[in-house]
This record gives structure tokens, sequence and C-alpha cells, in this order.
């Protein structure tokens, strides 16, 4: 769980610098290390459930995955 939060707060600073380093604007930097992280974060969890099914229908195991697990699209040795 920390290094969770501490890779939160790494995400956060570096969108904060990028965008202040390029408008100069600490508004919009402060905005962007707050939404782009949250908008991330749920693209990142669909990704991994269209990266699970897609790999559970490539080795013909749609039926029998358990929840929560994800398959690996590259088959056992993946």
């Amino acid at each position: 769980m920390i290094k969770t939060f501490t890779f939160a707060l790494v995400h956060m600073t570096v969108a904060f610098t990028v965008v202040y380093l390029m408008t100069g604007n600490w508004l919009a930097g402060g905005a962007v290390a707050l939404v782009e992280p949250a908008c991330n974060t749920i693209a990142y969890a669909m990704h991994e459930k269209a990266w699970a099914r897609w790999g559970r229908r490539a080795i013909g195991r749609d039926d029998d995955a358990k929840p929560g697990m994800a398959a690996s699209p590259l088959g056992a040795h993946g």
C-alpha cells in the first residue's frame, strides 16, 4: 500500500511539473495533477479487464477463468 501511495505522489508531482513548466500556471498544474491521475487510473482498470478477457479468449478458457484473476494472453509461459 505504501508503494501505491508513493507512486501516486510521484505521478501527481510529474503531472504538475510538466504542466507548470509548459504553461507557467500553478492552477493548471494543480488541476492536471489531480484530474490526470484519476482518469489514468480508470483507463488502466478498463485496460486490465480488456486484456484479461482477450487473454482468456486467446487460450480458449473464457468460461473457466477465476474471477479477479487476469489470464496471460501469452498462455502459461507468458
